[in-house]
Order: structure tokens, then C-alpha cells, then sequence
């Protein structure tokens, strides 16, 4: 309720009427002495016990005989499911996921009677995850596939004594009593066709039941619902950014506007590949990087491409084979060694790789200074970042930290960005738009319970137009005549593995 005792959201174990309960807690704020710090406060007939929450109050009201120990215990778990659902302690956010409260409180109490339960079993059992179901589902489609396969080995038996029958001028032997030869090569036509259409993604079809009309509750059917919805949403113009795991790419192609590609076109992409210790220092850094020439005008097939190297950091450059060595050497000039020859047409061709390897702290592009420090039952983490390479701007950078699992939400306390919080796999994800010169540092502090072990490893992912080592191509000319060629290029910086262990 609010200080000023207004239900948000109210669960009874026990019969009462509405007016009763609004009456209980109206008179609930005024009884509260402000200048004493309690736990609980008693009336002729009830005691309510209660847990400020920021603007709000946690209130459990009892009987006077009722143990006040064991109330206090389950007002704390009540208390501790609120941020396992509202990422906010506010009343439009506790409104909004009022259902999912109700749900978790009733596998807290059960008719006026605490339940033996903590946060991660409140979690499975609210989640329905049944392996039963699973097993069942797995077992359905083994039973399918096995049909399926039967099915085409039937239909191949039957066609293949057709075609003996043809071959000797017999008649074609019937099917399932039907007799007749044309009978029985329709139904073998018929039976290829079924073969054919299954072959195509099949949805498990349900269980037989007894005709009639069901009012059953139909597990499993919220997947096909969102993915009719997501469809929808994607039909209608939308971007749909799917799973996690590939957001490096999916951010890629979000990032990337189309790009107006010309009759020489180039694309400059970096990998990095980075582990580094909690407590400084840089395990391993790699970084591969390459450039690759796409030609779709014949006429501009004999060119030589200026490359700028400006890299100060000793990067190792590797030309292709077909590439004069020499020429590339002496003028930074990248062309094939028959000047007569072409590049190839239509097609991308990587004309220059480059690698740096090293465990020199400075090469860091993005230092992230992680810092658990407990106090009591909890933990409180400090992170950081800091650009050190200033030239760089990275767009879309997700910095993941792993939570203890069966504990609930983290508290955030200051945060520069946004964050995610995914209860299910239990990470915390710290997300920023852009991080350049101009917004070269940033922290989050929040608290949760664990040990320091727990908020390791963390993960950096982000992606960038702008390329580490400084290697561009700054012109193309022709072989014959040298006249300068209009071109275009595509940069982009992505993350391969970024992790502080």
C-alpha cells in the first residue's frame, strides 16, 4: 500500500470483505508512531506487521496470537519478490505486474498458512516448467518421425509393384481391398503427395482426445501466439531484434545504414579478442583484421588501391599471394602482380590482412574496473569503463554481469546508460548507446547478495564504423593512365571475445 494507506495490491487467505480490508488499512498510516522506528503495530484485534519499500509499505495483517517471528520472516520473503518482477518500487509498476505478485504470493501462503518455500522455488513453480510435458512432447515426435519413415518405405513397396505390374503387362495388385488397378494407383498418388507435403516443418499435432468442446488450458500454445504476433509486428514494418547470443551480428546489420555502394567498394573489418584479469592486467589481446575489394564493373577491373597505414602499435601486414609484395612494400600500393591481369569480377576478395598480438595494458581499447566489496549478507559492486583509445566511438555496447542465481533483483543504486535485468539466465546487462571522446567514462553501483566470485566473468560487446588500427585506403587509381576511381568504403569493428575473468 501507499504511506497514505492505499491498497495497490491486496491478497486475503482468509474470507473478508472488501470494506473490512479498506478499513484496516485506512486506519493502518494513522496508527504508526513517525518518530519510532518498528517493525509492527497492534490493535484490539489485529497487528499489522510491516517493511517500508521506498515510497510504499510492505503490510501483513494478523492475528494477535499469531507468532510474530514467523510473520516477520514472511513478510521478508513477500518483500523480496516484489523486485523479482517490478524493476521499479513504484505504484504503476507494481499495478502493471500485479498478477504475477498475486500468483507469488499464493505459493507463499495457502489458506492463512505459511508454505516451506524460498525465492528460487516461488520462481520454478510460478514459471510451470514441467518436465513431464517435455518428455511427453519428446517422446510424440520420435513416435511421428517413425510413422513418417514407415509411411515412405509403404508408399515405395507399392510403387515399385506397380511398376513390376507394368513392366510384365499384369494388372497392379490392390491396396486395402480396394481392388482395381486405377484404384490403387490413385491411392499410391495420393500417398506420395502426403509424403511430399510432410516433408515440409511440421507443428506436433495434439494428443486425440474425445470429440467435443474443449475448455482445457493448452499448454505450450504461447510460443505459436508470439510467434503469430512477432510476424505480425515484422509485417507491419517493425524490427524484430531476436536471441541474445547474436547481437554482435544482429547489431551489425542494425548499425550498418545501406551503404551506397559504388563500382569499387571495400569493406575494412577488425575482429578483437580480449581476456583480461579482474585485478588489471592484460592476459591476451588479438586482433585480426582485413580488407576486401568487391568489383561489379568490369572496366574497373585493372586498379591499384593507396593504403594509408598509420598504425603506430607494430602490426603485422600480410598481402595475397597474386599481390605484388614489392610494389605494396616501397609505395603502400596494393596490386596484382601481372599488371595486366584483373581482379575478379563480382566476387569479394581479400587483398590485405593485418594481425596484432600483444599483452601491453596501454592497447586496451575499453578498460572495465569491476569491484565487489561485501557488507553483511550482500554485496556491493562498483563498475567502470574508461575509453583509452579516444579516436574510437563504440556504438551498442552491452557490458554483461553474471548475478548469483535464487536471490532476486539487483538494487541499482547510480547508473550512467540503462540496464536489463534477465531473471532467467541471471545476468545483468549495462547498455550504452555510444561511448566516445566525449562520454569516455561511466559507472553502475548496485547490491545484491552473493560473494565477490559471483559478478565474474564479465563480457563487453559493442561495434563500431570506426577501425582500430589505422588502415585506410585513401585512393584508387587505374593501371593505365593512373586517373583517379570513384570508390566507396565500409568499416566496421566488432568483438569476438571480450572478457575481464
Amino acid at each position: 500500500c501507499t504511506k497514505a494507506g492505499k491498497a495497490i495490491v491486496s491478497r486475503q487467505f482468509v474470507e473478508m470483505t472488501r470494506t473490512r480490508i479498506e478499513g484496516l488499512l485506512a486506519a493502518f498510516p494513522k496508527l504508526m508512531n513517525t518518530g519510532k522506528q518498528h517493525t509492527f503495530v497492534e490493535t484490539e484485534s489485529v497487528r499489522y506487521v510491516y517493511q517500508p519499500m521506498e515510497k510504499l509499505y510492505m503490510v501483513l495483517i494478523t492475528t494477535k496470537n499469531s507468532n510474530i517471528l514467523e510473520d516477520l520472516e514472511t513478510l521478508r520473503l513477500f518483500s523480496r519478490v516484489i523486485p523479482e518482477y517490478c524493476r521499479a518500487l513504484e505504484e504503476n509498476e507494481i499495478s502493471e505486474h500485479c498478477f504475477d505478485l498475486i500468483f507469488a504470493f499464493d505459493e507463499i501462503v495457502a489458506l492463512g498458512y505459511r508454505e516451506n518455500v524460498n525465492l528460487a522455488q516461488i520462481r520454478t513453480f510460478t514459471e510451470m516448467d514441467s518436465h513431464e510435458e517435455k518428455v511427453f512432447r519428446a517422446v510424440r515426435e520420435t513416435q511421428e518421425r517413425e510413422a513418417k519413415a514407415e509411411m515412405r518405405r509403404k508408399a515405395k513397396e507399392l510403387q515399385q509393384a506397380r511398376r513390376d505390374a507394368e513392366r510384365h503387362g499384369k494388372k497392379a495388385p490392390g491396396f486395402g481391398g480396394f481392388g482395381s488397378s486405377a484404384v490403387s494407383g490413385g491411392v499410391t498418388a495420393v500417398i506420395s503427395e502426403t509424403i511430399i507435403e510432410t516433408e515440409k516443418p511440421k507443428v506436433a499435432p495434439a494428443p486425440a482426445r474425445p470429440s467435443g468442446p474443449s475448455k482445457a488450458l493448452k499448454l505450450g500454445a504461447k510460443g505459436k501466439e508470439v510467434d503469430n504476433f512477432v510476424d505480425k509486428l515484422k509485417s507491419e514494418g517493425e524490427n524484430i531484434m531476436t536471441s541474445v547470443g547474436k547481437r554482435s551480428a544482429e547489431a551489425a546489420k542494425v548499425l550498418t545504414p545501406p551503404i551506397n555502394m559504388e563500382s569499387v567498394h571495400m569493406k575494412i573489418e577488425e575482429k578483437i579478442s580480449l581476456t583480461c584479469g579482474r585485478d588489471g592486467g592484460l592476459q591476451n589481446m588479438e586482433l585480426h583484421g582485413m580488407i576486401m575489394l568487391h568489383i561489379s564493373d568490369e572496366k574497373f577491373a585493372r586498379i591499384r588501391l593507396h593504403v594509408e597505414n598509420e598504425d603506430k602499435r607494430g602490426v603485422q601486414l600480410q598481402t595475397h599471394p597474386n599481390v605484388d609484395k614489392k610494389l605494396f612494400t616501397t609505395e603502400s600500393q596494393i596490386g596484382l602482380k601481372n599488371p595486366e591481369k584483373s581482379f575478379p569480377i563480382n566476387s569479394d576478395v581479400g587483398v590485405l590482412k593485418w594481425r596484432l598480438q600483444t599483452t601491453e595494458e596501454s592497447f586496451i581499447p575499453l578498460t572495465i574496473n569491476c569491484w565487489p566489496s561485501e557488507s553483511g549478507n550482500s554485496c556491493d559492486v562498483n563498475i567502470e569503463y574508461e575509453l583509452q583509445e579516444e579516436s574510437l566511438e563504440l556504438n551498442d555496447v552491452i557490458i554483461t554481469i553474471p548475478l548469483p542465481s535464487g536471490v532476486g533483483a539487483p538494487v541499482i543504486g547510480e547508473i550512467d546508460g540503462e540496464y536489463r535485468h534477465d531473471s532467467r539466465r541471471n545476468l545483468l546487462e549495462w547498455c550504452l548507446p555510444v561511448i566516445d571522446a566525449k562520454n569516455k567514462t561511466g559507472s553502475l553501483e548496485f547490491s545484491i547478495a552473493g560473494q565477490p566470485n559471483d559478478f565474474f566473468p564479465v563480457q563487453v560487446s559493442f561495434i563500431s564504423k570506426k577501425n582500430y588500427c589505422n588502415i585506410q585506403v585513401t585512393k584508387v587509381t587505374q593501371v593505365d593512365g593512373n586517373s583517379p576511381v570513384r570508390f566507396s568504403t565500409e568499416t566496421t569493428f566488432l568483438v569476438d571475445k571480450y572478457e575481464i575473468l
